[in-house]
């Protein structure tokens, strides 16, 4: 029997999570290796990727993973991490341009990120499923109690949370290559459908029946909130923990959002200036500004 929870074993108690220990290593000494073969790489990057990293431990190998097979609250903080922070700084990493600029053929990566295939698996919809679908799945399946007895299956869980997490906040922060090039109001549209998705998942935990109330009663746990109580308390963490965890996100995707839009702007200008070093501008005005231009000759083709 694990022992009682307090704040001093908040601070004190660890556990060696080898799956999580084996993945931080190989992602992390993969980073460092080919970003110190790029001398301009940004520091920010880095720091923002071994974040996530020390991420995925903390939750792993810290109180959380002591106690994510005798209390229900403690999973619940692991899957919000796992699907909301972690990869959110693994993203902001830009591992994937870094992979890009340091991997051989890379060309045949690049050309794969065009292809239909691609496009077709990043579609807004296909992603809002990604971030959405995998606490319903985890929570309201029996694949919970499995992860509680097997160590496999959980570190595979966990694996596909931060899959899950990282393909979203890649698509949608997109400071890597991405297949696709959606507008940043469909991200903010996925991310307003997320706290709603929180908050019935918050709800039915809440209300709901409990969950792998076999497991936890044969642990006989003699100290703690009894079941329900410490249901309730995992509720709260993935309701309420998911949405402040998706405010981080909503600061990066607006400040992308910025640059993106004065990157634009610097472009129109530089077009503009070019064309009137070049001489007068002939036709109407519409047929000179590049966008609107740009926009009509779509429509024409269409």
């Amino acid at each position: 029997m694990t022992a009682p929870l307090s704040w001093e074993r908040v601070f004190t108690s660890w556990t060696p999570d080898f799956a999580a220990l084996a993945f931080v290593l190989v992602l992390g000494g993969g980073y460092l290796l080919w970003s110190r073969r790029l001398p301009d790489w940004p520091r920010a990057r880095t720091f923002a990727f071994v974040a996530g990293l020390a991420t995925v431990l903390l939750v792993t190998c810290s109180f959380l993973g002591v106690y994510d097979r005798t209390l229900f609250w403690p999973r619940a903080a692991q899957t919000v991490v796992l699907l909301m922070i972690a990869p959110l700084l693994l993203a902001l990493g830009a591992p994937l341009t870094l992979v890009l600029a340091s991997v051989p053929g890379a060309a045949r990566l690049r050309a794969f990120g065009r292809g239909r295939t691609a496009r077709a698996l990043t579609f807004p919809l296909v992603v809002s499923a990604l971030l959405i679908l995998p606490p319903f799945l985890l929570y309201l399946t029996p694949l919970y109690e499995v992860c509680l007895r097997d160590q496999a299956v959980d570190s595979l869980a966990r694996l596909g949370l931060l899959a899950c997490g990282f393909v979203y906040f890649w698509t949608r922060l997109r400071l890597d290559p991405t297949p696709r090039d959606d507008h940043h109001l469909i991200s903010f549209s996925i991310g307003f459908a997320e706290v709603i998705v929180d908050a019935a998942l918050g709800l039915v935990l809440w209300l709901g029946p409990l969950r792998a109330a076999g497991y936890y009663q044969a642990l006989a746990r003699p100290w703690g909130p009894d079941l329900r109580t410490d249901q309730i308390i995992g509720a709260g963490i993935l309701w309420i923990g998911g949405d402040l965890a998706g405010l981080p996100f909503v600061g990066a995707l607006l400040a992308r959002w910025r640059r993106d839009d004065e990157q634009q702007a610097e472009r129109i200008d530089h077009e503009l200036d070019n064309q009137e070093t070049d001489g007068p501008a002939q036709g109407m005005w519409w047929d000179t500004d590049p966008v609107l231009a740009e926009r009509f000759k779509r429509e024409r083709q269409t």
